[in-house]
């Protein structure tokens, strides 16, 4: 093994990322991943013989991977089969209320006035021009940018004269009641509040700044010919092509630590790996609470159980459904929202659930569904078992909200139940949060681990650290921590060339000049 290498733990999409970046630089790079393929959360499990999606179904912002697989020296349109939605999503509220929302924004906002009345349209049209403006600002200045701090270090990347920007993202106003303000119908405040959910956290507790998350999804939403699964499986084959090594079946379960600096890994086989740096594409908690080793802990801080983002109820199923035409995306919406967030902030499934379905490719030749069907629930995997009664509860309130709203699934469906027990043990010292920290108050989008730690030489990237959580999202983190760990390959290179050319190594030379 070659001590100039980077291993990266984990082969989700950040880790999938960072390999096929860095190893398109020439720099020597293997990935160590404990299930048996790549993809991380995104992955598929087996209902009745067939593959069913059980991470991620949304796909967004594609101008971030076709620029990540040009930068590792390839084409997306030579490895992805992509196809625009016209259709973003379908919602109802009953059998009689339903509304879909289109890649054209002036066909959604025609859809909304049929729906709520010209005033809602109207409201529309102002929340997306205030939620392009809070994207714009924070593109490039955060999203696509390093971990920078509130307030000052972000004012200087938006322009100390741009005040007016500072103030427009709104970090301490609450979405809701910001919707407020462009919606009087309580159901499209529900509707335009959900976005929250896509990083995992409460409309009713997110500062306002996250209604950029609707202007990314109205931007364009692409399908994925196989799903999620194919986007890993082709980041994996440029990365290969590129030279990285993947090591799957190899469950990592400490890094070593000289001196605060990275030097390698130990799986749990006993094997040693040697490295010059290390990423670690898994939950910062995960390194934070000690799973890497007492060492390694220094690196981050775990994040406290009451900060953590949802878990999630996830019904795998494969069954035959009558009543509702079914899109790709559809969402379910519960009766009493707040009720809802009240019941997941006090450690329990909700009892009136709204439930998200993502309908996965044609119906079957048997007449037959691909179905993911997501109901949030409380990240306590760890401290909660969830007995088959309870199950069977949650599965008995969702069905309840599908039969509301018109959707109907023949009688016991073929299913796989996915709990916060399970994404707990999948995702060690999670609880089963799916996205990492909550994005509740000002502070919680500043304080994601970046890419780079307190361990010299030991990087995070994933959809816990920052930019965020999401495809995507995910991504730039993996293209973050290649960054740093390019930019201290080359800092530390041209650090030892001074220290032995001149014959002055740089703690004299620091020396002399600070007399």
């Amino acid at each position: 093994m070659e001590k100039d290498q980077t291993i990266i733990i984990g082969a989700g999409i950040g880790g999938l990322v960072s390999a096929a970046l860095l190893s398109a630089r020439g720099v020597p790079v293997t990935v160590l991943e404990k299930e048996k393929s790549p993809g991380g959360k995104v992955r598929q499990l087996d209902v009745d013989g067939a593959a069913i999606d059980a991470g991620p179904t949304v796909f967004t912002m594609r101008d971030v991977i076709d620029d990540i697989f040009a930068a590792a020296g390839s084409n997306s349109d030579d490895h992805l089969e992509l196809q625009r939605a016209d259709t973003f999503a379908r919602h109802a509220w009953s059998r009689e209320e339903t509304l879909d929302l289109f890649a054209d924004s002036e066909k959604s906002a025609d859809a909304i006035g049929q729906f709520a009345g010209a005033k809602a349209a109207a409201g529309y049209r102002s929340f997306s021009k205030e939620a392009e403006r809070i994207y714009k600002i924070l593109d490039r200045s955060m999203l696509r940018n390093s971990k920078v701090s509130w307030p000052l270090p972000l004012m200087w990347r938006i322009g100390l004269w741009r005040i007016g920007d500072l103030i427009a993202i709104r970090p301490y106003e609450s979405l809701w009641k910001v919707l407020g303000e462009h919606f009087d119908d309580p159901r499209l405040q529900q509707l335009f509040g959900r976005y929250t959910t896509y990083c995992g956290s409460s409309p009713f507790q997110t500062p306002a700044t996250l209604m950029l998350i609707a202007h990314v999804e109205s931007q364009g939403v692409w399908k994925i010919k196989g799903g999620m699964n194919a986007l890993a499986d082709a980041l994996e084959t440029v990365a290969k092509k590129n030279g990285t090594r993947f090591r799957y079946d190899a469950r990592v379960t400490g890094i070593s630590v000289a001196g605060n600096r990275a030097t390698g890994v130990e799986l749990a086989s006993g094997e040693r790996i040697p490295a010059a740096s290390v990423i670690c594409n898994a939950d910062p908690s995960a390194l934070g609470s000690g799973q890497f080793g007492t060492e390694a802990s220094r690196a981050v801080s775990a994040i406290p159980a009451q900060k953590r983002s949802l878990s999630a109820m996830v019904w795998l199923a494969k069954a035959k459904t009558s009543g509702f035409a079914l899109d790709h995306h559809n969402v379910f919406f519960s009766s009493d929202y707040p009720a809802e967030f009240a019941d997941i902030k006090s450690g329990k499934p909700p009892e009136r659930p709204t439930a998200y379905v993502c309908k996965l490719g044609d119906t079957g030749p048997d007449g037959a569904e691909r179905l993911q069907i997501i109901v949030n629930a409380p990240a306590n995997g760890d401290s909660h078992h969830y007995t088959s009664e309870e199950k069977a509860k949650c599965t008995a309130n969702m069905l309840r909200t599908l039969t509301h709203c018109g959707l109907e699934m023949e009688p016991d469906f073929r299913h796989r139940l996915v709990t916060p027990n399970d994404f707990s043990t999948l995702f060690p010292a999670t609880g089963g949060a799916l996205y990492g920290r909550a994005s509740h108050g000002w502070a919680a989008s500043f304080l994601r681990p970046g890419s780079r730690t307190r361990i010299h030489g030991l990087y995070c990237a994933g959809g816990a650290t920052h930019p965020g959580a999401g495809v995507p999202m995910a991504a730039l983190s993996g293209q973050r921590a290649s960054e740093a760990v390019l930019s201290d390959r080359t800092s530390t290179s041209w650090f030892h060339r001074k220290a032995t050319a001149g014959g002055m190594s740089m703690r004299s030379a620091m020396t002399n000049a600070t007399g």
